[in-house]
């Protein structure tokens, strides 16, 4: 009988290179809080929001995206022909199928790339890295791109008070590759589909159909119930990563969650005991909440002013709608 033969594996994995684009519009909070009947200062005490990046009309996701994987590819000294996968995680495609990282390898030249869409919401790119790590450690992969891109002004109602006005537009990508050194920890993920109302849409495709005085559907969501589930459940998971990894709050440098609300944020950082050294990304001052962009977005961020340095330790964690959560431990690239 003819022996099976299998992939040649690779030990260990790391990211490479990491960019990012920023949607071009910058949008205040005196912007948007007449629709809302709000006001820059309530907007800053509960979301720490200050402006939000959103796209021009006539860009994409997809454009969004292709910036970000280019900016990626260059600083990883690489081309599209490298890539031997790619992982674009947004819950703003506009179309059914094709997925848009089949579109997205044609327009980078990374064709016969592997591509497909991840569905995850704010947990996204975190899904992708860990997907991204079995994939060149398994040998099926040796460079795969992975991308957390989103317009989220498409799908947004001006007057809901709930979710839209902390959202803009934006996309970050990172290289993954293969690693001397162990570069990704192990992935901690999973989700709780019996809070998938806690962030949804307001109707069906299907229920528009039917009703078309429904209009476009938008996003909603239960404040409270999102803000306790994050802010408390969520640390467990963060926690977990690290034990999973072999690290201790006291070896992280830097701790980049989801940017969903800045509250949140602290809330989590004082559940995890993260000491005062550790550098907390706060990308959603200026971005907003960017879905699955906002971690590789707050972390381009801080490695380009120097917050944060190649070869930190990082903590990262992105939890959303579905709810998913994924959270694992990276070496800054």
């Amino acid at each position: 009988m003819t022996e099976l033969q299998q992939a040649q594996t690779t030990q260990f994995s790391r990211i490479l290179a990491i960019g990012a684009e920023r949607g071009e519009l910058v949008v205040t909070n005196d912007d948007i809080a007449g629709p809302i009947d709000s006001s820059d200062e309530w907007i800053r005490q509960r979301t720490g929001i200050v402006t939000r990046r959103r796209a021009a009309e006539g860009t994409d996701m997809l454009d969004l995206a292709e910036a970000a994987s280019k900016k990626a590819l260059e600083a990883a000294g690489l081309t599209g022909a490298d890539i031997d996968a790619i992982i674009l995680s947004t819950i703003t495609h506009m179309h059914m199928t094709p997925s848009a990282a089949a579109i997205l390898a044609d327009r980078l030249g990374a064709t016969p790339a592997a591509a497909y869409d991840v569905s995850a919401a704010c947990a996204g790119y975190a899904y992708g890295i860990g997907q991204a790590d079995a994939l060149v450690r398994s040998g099926l992969a040796r460079h795969v791109l992975v991308i957390g891109a989103e317009k989220l002004s498409e799908i947004i109602d001006p007057t809901d008070r709930s979710i839209s006005f902390l959202l803009g537009d934006g996309a970050g990508a990172a290289i993954v590759g293969p690693s001397d050194t162990p570069g990704i920890g192990p992935t901690v993920w999973g989700s709780d589909g019996s809070k998938a109302t806690a962030i949804r849409q307001t109707h069906s495709w299907t229920e528009l159909r039917e009703d078309p005085e429904l209009g476009w559907p938008t996003l909603r969501q239960d404040g409270q119930t999102v803000f306790k589930w994050a802010s408390f459940q969520m640390a467990p998971i963060a926690e977990k990563a690290m034990a999973e990894a072999g690290v201790t709050a006291q070896d992280i440098k830097v701790f980049i969650p989801h940017q969903a609300n800045m509250r949140i944020i602290d809330q989590m950082k004082k559940q995890l005991g993260l000491p005062d050294t550790v550098v907390i990304a706060r990308d959603i001052a200026e971005t907003g909440n960017t879905s699955a962009a906002s971690i590789p977005l707050a972390a381009d961020r801080l490695l380009s002013e120097g917050q944060a340095q190649s070869g930190d330790l990082a903590l990262q964690i992105g939890f959303g709608a579905g709810l998913v959560y994924a959270a694992q431990v990276v070496v800054l690239p």
